[in-house]
């Protein structure tokens, strides 16, 4: 039975959807349905969700799912999907405030708008802040927990608590919580230099360009798959090993940069996506003798 039909959900602002394809929410765009789907209108009123849920219900967050692959039978319980393009930062004190759903380029412009530096990298982070929090989202040699003052999270209870960096285990591309807490990131506030807003900006255009130049931006992908192993690149294995366009289905792997598998027609199933990712693991383990660790996050059911 629908959850939205078993439960008294009262006092929703947001909207609460069944069924609903998660490839339209995924930069891959490839996976299966989301039994349930949430959208909150803002803080308050995904507490007030939250609060009616039963306690084990699976929950899943998603901002721009660019770092995240769901399998071809979909997420068995709700997603909670915390990105709207009406949502910005703002200053708050000497720091920028910005909920999870933000775009992390917003971040990075809203920064340069208010002569503060420090923050350029996150426009070329493509996904939210949330995501950026979870996965110490970086690139171009700046990492999103450089620069965090204090995080606020959000528990099944609704309640938000703030948090600060010693509460939490932070490494490359690696956040936890410290001790067993279950929520999940719902702001935080940046702390930047004054810096000089039209220098920031020639930054970020520098960045995005190498982007642009570097990676294949115009096909569905999820980023960077692998974690770069220490003193090395997972792109400079993946292409030694001659896996460059290398492809399963409707997937490859990019001929542009080797640590990215595109989906060039949006037809690649998840589980083509997840075979490749698999076959990329065991062959650079094979030849290099390196086991490549995933970016990507990958949750669901197989078909």
């Amino acid at each position: 039975m629908n959850m939205a039909e078993a439960l008294p959900l009262h006092g929703l602002r947001g909207e609460l959807r069944r069924d609903e394809p998660m490839s339209r929410h995924v930069s891959w765009r490839a996976g299966g349905l989301a039994d349930r789907f949430f959208v909150p209108a803002d803080l308050e009123d995904l507490a007030h969700f939250l609060r009616q849920l039963p306690p084990t219900e699976p929950l899943l967050f998603v901002g721009l799912g660019s770092n995240l692959l769901v399998r071809d039978g979909g997420w068995r319980g709700t997603v909670v999907l915390t990105h709207a393009a009406s949502r910005r930062p703002r200053m708050e004190g000497d720091l920028i405030y910005a909920e999870t759903g933000v775009a992390s380029p917003k971040v990075a412009r809203f920064a340069a708008l208010h002569e503060r530096e420090g923050a350029e990298f996150l426009a070329g982070v493509p996904g939210c802040v949330g995501g950026a929090l979870a996965m110490n989202a970086g690139c171009y040699g700046g990492e999103t927990w450089d620069i965090v003052e204090r995080v606020a999270t959000i528990d099944r209870s609704g309640t938000l608590a703030e948090r600060v960096r010693s509460e939490f285990d932070i490494g490359y591309r690696h956040c936890a919580p410290k001790g067993e807490r279950e929520e999940w990131f719902a702001a935080a506030w940046f702390r930047l230099e004054p810096g000089v807003g039209e220098t920031s900006r020639a930054v970020m255009k520098e960045l995005l360009a190498r982007r642009i130049a570097t990676q294949p931006l115009s096909l569905p992908n999820a980023g960077s798959v692998f974690r770069n192993p220490p003193g090395d690149h997972a792109a400079r294995l993946i292409e030694a090993c001659g896996l460059k366009a290398f492809g399963r289905g409707a997937a490859r792997v990019s001929e542009k940069h080797a640590n990215f598998i595109v989906n060039p027609q949006g037809a690649a199933r998840a589980a083509d996506i997840e075979w490749l990712i698999e076959h990329v693991q065991r062959m650079v383990y094979q030849m290099k003798g390196i086991l490549l660790h995933t970016e990507v996050r990958i949750v669901g059911e197989p078909a």
